[in-house]
């Protein structure tokens, strides 16, 4: 409620100082009129040395100017105000849902470890602990390096490892290792179609890709997890699409989900969390690798596909992907010599 109340006060301030500047210039204009007519009507018999015509004229047009000038800055500087609020917005929300992230492994550590310390437990369970730990332990090491990664990202401090591969095999290795480590039943996802061709890739940024979607798949599900993955292939394209059918995703939400920290609620799945990051990060992936990801959905609870555009390997914008050859190899050259 604050917020709102927030950007009220600022559109009336706005509003107010509008109508200030513009009653301003009423008043600038009909002093002008009213001058004019007096002269039109006494001109002849006023002294030579009064302000010519032409001087109230151009009194008149850098007034309006200056005038006009200072209304565009107020209205760019509430447009730069109104952005400022929003990111403000999604920033606190930001450090809530991390700060949930971070708090509730956190807990589950500290309270294995007075366990363990406090009661005389059997082997088996101490062991059970140990693994309920470091699993707790790698969601912590996880969410920090992908806060870590990101910020490389805008950087452009992230060197990724591009090399050649089979698009199919590496595509189905992926979506086979993401089903075993979110321990996904074997008819939840399907897969429809074939990869074609060579992709330049990194297969870490692009595993980061395949996890996040299909988390975003479970996580936005109130049934059990439906997932279909379709391959296609054209002349200079990978398509891949992921089709889920989970709760959708609105119209105007669509237009924005890829953005930084933009999360979607919805009241029937209230205990979602997340960071915001995740679709943008995919995004940035895809962009980085010379492909598009869009999305699409016909509405409410009726599903959500991801649509992923990937260039063909010599087939396809040949410059950038021998680009992305050669910063791995540039890479791999610097490795060589810092290691002599």
């Amino acid at each position: 409620m604050k917020k709102q109340n927030s950007v009220f006060y600022h559109v009336i301030v706005f509003t107010l100082a509008q109508l200030s500047w513009f009653s301003l210039l009423g008043l600038w204009i009909y002093w002008y009129v009213s001058n004019y007519i007096v002269l039109t009507e006494v001109g002849e018999q006023l002294s030579s040395q009064l302000i010519s015509e032409s001087t109230h004229v151009m009194a008149l047009v850098s007034g309006i100017i200056l005038l006009v000038v200072i209304s565009i800055g107020m209205s760019l500087i509430f447009i730069y105000l109104n952005k400022q609020t929003n990111i403000t917005r999604l920033y606190d929300n930001f450090i809530g849902n991390v700060t949930h992230e971070l708090k509730s492994p956190l807990s589950s550590i500290q309270l294995h470890l007075e366990t363990l310390r406090k009661r005389n437990i059997s082997s088996e369970t101490k062991q059970q602990f140990i693994s309920l730990m470091l699993k707790d332990a790698q969601r912590l090491n996880d969410l920090i390096n992908s806060i870590l990664d990101i910020s490389g990202l805008e950087q452009k401090k992230i060197a990724y490892n591009y090399q050649i591969f089979d698009a199919d095999d590496v595509f189905r290795t992926m979506i086979a290792e993401a089903s075993s480590e979110f321990r996904i039943q074997p008819d939840a996802i399907k897969t429809e179609g074939n990869l074609d061709g060579k992709i330049v890739a990194d297969l870490r940024a692009l595993k980061i890709v395949i996890n996040n979607l299909i988390d975003n798949a479970i996580k936005y599900s109130e049934n059990p997890l439906d997932l279909v993955i379709s391959f296609r292939t054209t002349a200079k394209k990978f398509l891949i699409s992921f089709r889920d059918h989970g709760i959708g995703i609105s119209g105007k939400d669509q237009k924005k989900i890829f953005k930084k920290f933009q999360r979607i609620y919805n009241i029937h799945i209230p205990n979602v969390k997340g960071t915001g990051l995740g679709l943008y990060w995919i995004r940035e992936i895809i962009r980085s690798h010379g492909g598009v990801i869009t999305v699409s959905s016909p509405g409410k609870n009726a599903g959500t596909t991801f649509h992923i555009e990937l260039p063909i390997y010599q087939a396809f914008k040949k410059r950038y992907i021998n680009r992305l050859l050669r910063i791995t190899r540039r890479k791999r050259q610097l490795n060589v010599i810092g290691n002599e």
